[in-house]
């Protein structure tokens, strides 16, 4: 039998004495390192949001954000869009972006220009006027820098289907956009103030619609504020007085809302049958509903400068046409409606 060695107690293990200890992560030892080998420079870890496959050339590129700068004579938001849309089919790249507003003279059109000549940045416009985009352009060649031009072909494009120039008026496009944020603001004001849930700010509101349940109160209030129109809607229900806000507001803007009884009763019952109630107690029954619509019909006589529409088999459009047209002969369109 082979006998284990013994090692002398006097004698230490020689070893290199440039070596580290490192941890050994399967025995937790430690161990000396082997020679070095010469420095390898590591490509940085692919981000976890744009992973790359492994040994591609996008594990071992390194470079730094390219800078695009965006040019517009309005708000440049149209550039900046269309880029976006277009960097998605470059996602492992970096960029910078800046942006230049209200561009509309040469001169400002060239120190653009300068700025970008730098660094050789790429530049995005979209300008309406012929006059300025040569001009973009021809600075651009002159001066070795990369360009796009976002809107000019799609101008011209049109300008041959139609058969006639554009109007070449910078920021139009401002006041589309202002006009659909005026209705997103009309839409979110009029989900807060329906059916009562809200009543601060009610001043604020275009029109304030009055109605027993199931006049078509919430639809027509979501249909009028797609237009534009701030709608609060408040429902009126026996036994309980309406918010004293109504008494604080600009009594011409309150519309109210009634309908036949026979009709009604019919929707409250299909409304019934659709989430599977067979009785509904008084909310369907023909003398419930009457007494209902009397109730409103009382207080609608109350106030006399409340116009009342008879909602009964009209469709939404039509009762919105006939309340748009009451308010625009009361003087009392929103402000952005009264412009256009």
């Amino acid at each position: 039998m082979m006998k284990k060695s013994k090692a002398h107690p006097s004698k230490k293990p020689t070893s290199d004495p440039r070596a580290k200890k490192v941890e050994n992560p399967s025995r937790g030892q430690t161990q000396p390192n082997a020679p070095r080998a010469p420095s390898v420079q590591r490509a940085p870890i692919p981000s976890k949001t744009t992973p790359a496959p492994q040994n591609s050339a996008e594990d071992v590129r390194v470079s730094a954000p390219k800078r695009i700068i965006l040019v517009s004579d309005g708000t440049g938001e149209t550039a900046s869009l269309m880029t976006k849309a277009a960097m998605v089919q470059f996602s492992g790249e970096a960029i910078h972006t800046t942006r230049f507003k209200n561009v509309r003279n040469e001169a400002q059109i060239l120190a653009i220009c300068e700025e970008a000549a730098l660094q050789r940045d790429l530049l995005i416009y979209t300008i309406v006027s012929p006059q300025l985009r040569q001009y973009l352009s021809t600075q651009a060649r002159r001066l070795g820098i990369p360009c796009v031009d976002l809107l000019g072909p799609l101008l011209v494009g049109l300008a041959q289907h139609f058969g006639h120039e554009p109007r070449s008026i910078a920021g139009l496009l401002h006041d589309v956009n202002e006009q659909y944020f005026q209705r997103i603001e009309a839409m979110e004001y009029t989900i807060q103030h329906d059916d009562g849930r809200e009543l601060g700010g009610l001043e604020k509101a275009d029109v304030i619609i009055l109605g027993i349940s199931r006049t078509s109160k919430t639809p027509l209030s979501m249909y009028l504020s797609h237009q534009g129109w701030r709608v609060a809607n408040i429902p009126m229900i026996p036994g309980f007085e309406l918010p004293k806000e109504i008494t604080q507001v600009d009594q011409r803007r309150i519309i109210g809302l009634t309908i036949d009884p026979e009709n009604l009763a019919t929707i409250r019952r299909n409304r019934l049958e659709r989430l599977g109630q067979r009785e509904g107690g008084e909310y369907a029954d023909p003398e419930a509903v009457n007494r209902e619509i009397e109730y409103a019909n009382e207080i609608f006589q109350r106030n006399r400068r409340w116009p009342v529409f008879n909602v009964t088999g009209k469709a939404l459009e039509e009762t919105a046409s006939e309340i748009i047209r009451l308010m625009a002969s009361r003087r009392l369109l929103p402000p952005h409606l009264q412009e256009s």
